[in-house]
């Protein structure tokens, strides 16, 4: 390139440069970036940007400078493109560039100097003969470059730019041999007056720092004495410079970074403890300066977590640290980060006094020693969680949630070293609480029952006595306030009530005394969104725990009370559910027969009527003008069935257990079903909310009583396949079809229904098209209610169905492979479940009556299907495993997959293995007698069809995958 040419090169660099960083038009700026990219990766760039990097021109602009710059190092860091020979003249020339542009701009300085590192990296030889060369660098240049050369090791680890583990460690040896004479460097550096070199002392001190820490980073302190690495003049350099706010920040970095490297430190540092509460903690606490105290805090608290067995001899530096950090903890800020940064610390120390493994009486002494710091802990914990502000607070802070969510782990080690009873007496006597409900300081309460509610599994373990007195003053409180009365804060103290009654339900109804108050607390909370949650939670687990008493006239009637609420339409569905669940495993313990059957139906009251209403929708002329009321009387609806699947689902158990008879189901069906069947043939069903609540509910109702549907299943299946026709993208029908086949498939007298059922079904358009992974990929929801029908299809149903259905299970079976090629994860991984089904089926069939290979056979049919199908399916699998993209397949697996001559290799290999994983499973199912034999796979055949597998996905799966034509 002559240079003529390299001018006007260089001239159109500019042009792209500018056009790229200035343009004011997308395209333009896209045309330069592309421009750019080429002209990186061609033979000239190495030339240019070096003649840019050397000109003496002082108008060349700074960011032009730096694309060269950058340009360099991206070209060094390139796997493909080779360094220029010889490389030591690409080293001389960013030299004599780092040289020139010493003084700034710092950009641009840094930008060299991260070339250099690159290229020391890469070159043979590189690092040495950058230490030769770079003594004549002025400081300033060569402070920054001996920064950066550290940090190259950890950006190349970040995985791109193609160098190989060796040569890091090689480069890093070779740094460490250099690691005295840099050292050496930067404490003369330490040392220099303020302006030397043009630089004032601060920001020297700081490029100081930041060098260090780039070197302690890499090990340069490795090998060197505890007391001498101790007493070395940088790390009272970076101790000192904890008092100066420009480089407060990276001193704390270094001195926290070489805590965590060298354990001889911790007790250097903790040594200093005393002055860095006195000199630095208390001043920044007392001027709320947060940079530094959250910079104090986390020093401190990796000196903590390096030598916990330190810090739990308890010496006075010890208590003195512990003491620091309770008050970092107890400072207010806007957020909690502060507070969080030392909850790892506060763990690690418990979990070491609680792990001591020494004589009693020293374990005993050393826990007794930090008692009083933990229950202060306790105390500072409880002040930094509690709700910021009390007017019109009505939800929790992110950051204040996340706060106690990462609470609990120390909060349960709190308690176990204090012991269940102190703990709770801590929670329990808040002075000043008294009996008066105007001066209550409801944040206070809120906080401690949060506390309590956190650790409850751990106090219920101990056994110890409870006195729960303070808690049910506070719940006769809360429950008799009225609504207008209960805003903000109140409803989240009725959120923390709510977890401690549910938490401890047991204890709190084993006196009847209190059942009325606590129903009447879950009444008021419920009212609320924010506490609705919790109190309906704490209502289920009231009603399962005080069955005894639950049932007495004037409860029943608060639960009717609170029941009839829902019907505002303001809580969400899933804590209708557990109000609803709660409710009728009370009623389900009333003993008078005929009072159990009137208010299991007096609960469904409103949920019948809401479903009436949307079924007479074409008599209202008002529901049919209205849209707003229409869908009003359509959400009705939706959350009253979902109500009855609640009701049904939880009488299971009863209905199982005998306490529910025959008569009451049969008088809960006689209204349910006429609704559900008149709303199943209406045109309300193409709402998928709907839809799905309607066959939530029926096959609850089916679980529950399900002897009592079979005269009904020819209409039930009927329902369920005919919608599905109408609206083939509500998967609800073939669930509840798939649930319907689990209760009565087995019984022969419905075998036509069945058939029937799976042909419908089959027949859908949306089911037909299932001919590819991408159909797959666009209704996953379908697929896994699809084969889950059809697994239950082929599990419970007798052999005559399958032997009937013979063509419809071999389509299932040919979609069910395409399906378990779908990049939908829960897709694909049901539809391999039902080949497996498919396969299980088949096997037992042959081990239980190997004549059904005769052609006369019913079992006939699924083998004939594996026969057909068995390609398909290995091809499929296959194309599980390696992720195969589907644009790229073709009849068979694409060549590029296979190595030269593995075709034949594998197929040899495969078979043998597979014929020996063979035997051992029909070993295991022969031997054990049975289907569920965990030795499937064990075998040696086994372990081995395995291990070929995974090592053949393993070693393809990662192949490029060819554009497709």
């Amino acid at each position: 390139m002559d240079g003529a040419e390299a001018r006007d090169l260089q001239a159109q660099l500019a042009a792209a440069v500018q056009a790229l960083n200035h343009g004011a038009h997308p395209s333009a700026r896209l045309a330069a970036n592309q421009w750019l990219l080429a002209l990186q990766g061609s033979p000239q760039a190495w030339a240019l940007a070096a003649s840019l990097l050397a000109s003496p021109d002082p108008s060349l602009p700074a960011d032009l400078l730096f694309f060269a710059a950058q340009m360099l190092r991206r070209k060094i860091q390139s796997p493909s493109a080779p360094l220029p020979d010889p490389a030591a003249q690409l080293l001389d020339a960013l030299l004599l560039a780092a040289r020139r542009f010493c003084l700034g701009p710092p950009r641009l300085l840094t930008q060299i100097c991260l070339a250099l590192a690159a290229l020391a990296l890469r070159a043979e030889g590189g690092v040495d003969g950058l230490f030769a060369r770079m003594q004549h660098l002025p400081d300033p240049a060569l402070l920054e470059l001996l920064t950066v050369l550290p940090e190259e090791v950890a950006q190349d680890q970040s995985g791109d730019t193609g160098v190989n583990a060796a040569a890091r460690c090689r480069f890093t040896r070779e740094l460490l041999a250099h690691a005295p004479a840099v050292l050496k460097f930067l404490l003369a550096q330490s040392e220099k007056p303020d302006g030397a070199d043009g630089v004032s002392l601060h920001e020297r001190s700081r490029r100081v720092l930041r060098c260090l820490l780039s070197w302690v980073r890499v090990g340069c302190f490795s090998g060197m004495p505890g007391a001498e690495l101790a007493a070395h003049p940088l790390l009272t350099f970076a101790f000192n410079s904890l008092q100066v706010s420009s480089s407060f920040d990276v001193a704390i970095e270094v001195m926290t970074e070489l805590v965590s490297q060298y354990q001889d430190l911790p007790q250097a540092f903790l040594s200093k403890i005393l002055h860095i509460r006195e000199v630095l903690l208390l001043p920044a606490l007392a001027n709320r300066s947060e940079k530094v105290i959250a910079g104090l805090t986390s020093l401190m608290c990796e000196v903590g977590l390096a030598a916990p067995a330190l810090v739990a001899e308890g010496s006075n530096q010890a208590i003195a640290l512990s003491d620091a950090l309770l008050r970092c903890i107890a400072f207010s800020s806007e957020d909690w980060e502060i507070a969080d940064s030392t909850l790892q610390f506060w763990c690690s120390l418990a979990h070491f006094l609680l792990g001591i493994d020494v004589q009693a009486a020293k374990r005993n002494a050393t826990r007794e020693l930090f008692l009083p710091v933990f229950s202060s802990l306790l105390d500072a914990l409880l002040f930094r969680a509690q709700i910021t502000d009390t007017d019109g607070v009505s939800t929790i802070p992110d950051g204040l949630a996340q706060f106690r969510l990462n609470l609990e782990e120390l909060l349960v080690d709190i308690c176990l070293l204090l012991g269940a009873p102190a703990y709770i007496n801590k929670l329990l006597s808040g002075g000043g609480w008294g009996l008066s409900t105007q001066s209550i300081p409801w944040k206070e309460v809120e906080v401690r029952m949060y506390a309590l509610s956190m650790v409850s599994d751990t106090i219920l373990q101990d056994g110890s006595p409870l006195d729960f007195s303070i808690i049910m003053h506070f719940v006769n409180i809360l429950s008799s306030r009225t609504p207008a009365e209960l805003n903000g804060c109140h409803f989240l103290v009725y959120k923390s009530f709510g977890d401690v009654i549910g938490s401890y339900s047991k204890c709190l109804s084993s006196a009847k005394s209190n059942i009325k108050p606590l129903l009447l607390f879950c009444a008021s909370g419920i009212a609320k969104s924010v506490s609705a949650n919790a109190c309906s939670l704490a209502l289920r687990k009231l009603c399962e725990d005080a069955s005894s008493f639950i049932h007495d006239p004037q409860n029943l009637e608060i639960l009717f009370w609170i029941s009839e609420g829902m019907d505002e339409g303001n809580l969400r569905i899933e804590d209708e559910e557990e109000i609803i669940s709660a409710i009728t495993h009370a009623l389900c313990s009333v003993l008078d027969k005929e009072l159990r059957k009137s208010s299991l139906s007096r609960l469904l009251c409103s949920s019948y009527s809401a479903v009436k209403k949307i079924n007479d929708v074409d008599r209202d002329q008002s529901l049919r003008q209205g849209p707003g009321a229409y869908t009003q009387a359509l959400n009705l609806a939706v959350r009253g069935l979902h109500r009855m699947g609640a009701l049904f689902s939880h009488l299971a158990a009863s209905v199982a257990s005998g306490l529910i008879d025959d008569d009451t189901i049969s008088v809960l069906l006689g209204i349910f079903w006429p609704l559900l069947e008149k709303l199943s043939k209406s045109s309300h069903m193409e709402n998928t909310s709907l839809s799905a609540a309607a066959c939530r509910s029926l096959s609850s109702a089916i679980h529950s009583c399900g002897q009592h549907f079979q005269i009904l299943l020819p209409n039930i299946l009927e329902c369920l396949s005919t919608n599905f026709l109408l609206y083939q993208r509500h998967d609800c029908f073939l669930k509840t079809a798939a649930n319907v086949i689990e209760e009565f498939g087995h019984k022969e007298e419905y075998s036509v229904v069945c058939v029937r059922t799976f042909e419908t079904f089959s027949s859908a358009a949306s089911l037909s098209n299932l001919n590819s992974s991408y159909t797959c990929d666009q209704e996953p929801d379908l697929v896994e209610a699809y084969v889950n029908f059809t697994s239950a299809f082929i599990r419970c149903c007798p052999k005559e169905v399958i032997f009937a259905s013979g063509s419809l299970l071999e389509l299932s079976f040919q979609k069910a492979a395409i399906c378990s090629t779908a990049m939908h994860r829960g897709a694909a991984l049901a539809a391999m479940s039902y080949l497996s089904c498919f396969l299980d089926v088949s096997l037992t069939a042959v081990l239980e009556s190997p004549e059904c290979l005769s052609d006369g056979s019913r079992d006939v049919v699924l083998v004939q299907i594996l026969a057909r199908c068995g390609e398909g399916l290995m091809s499929n699998v296959l194309y599980a495993l390696l992720g195969v993209s589907a644009l790229s397949r073709v009849k068979s697996l694409p060549s590029e997959y296979l190595r030269h001559g593995e075709a034949e290799m594998i197929i040899q290999l495969w078979l043998k293995v597979l014929q020996d994983a063979a035997s051992d499973y029909l070993h295991s199912r022969t031997v054990s007698n049975g289907r569920n034999h965990p030795g499937y796979m064990q075998g040696k055949g086994g372990r081995t069809l395995k291990r070929i597998i995974r090592d053949f996905a393993e070693s393809h799966r990662n192949i490029p995958i060819p554009c497709p034509a």
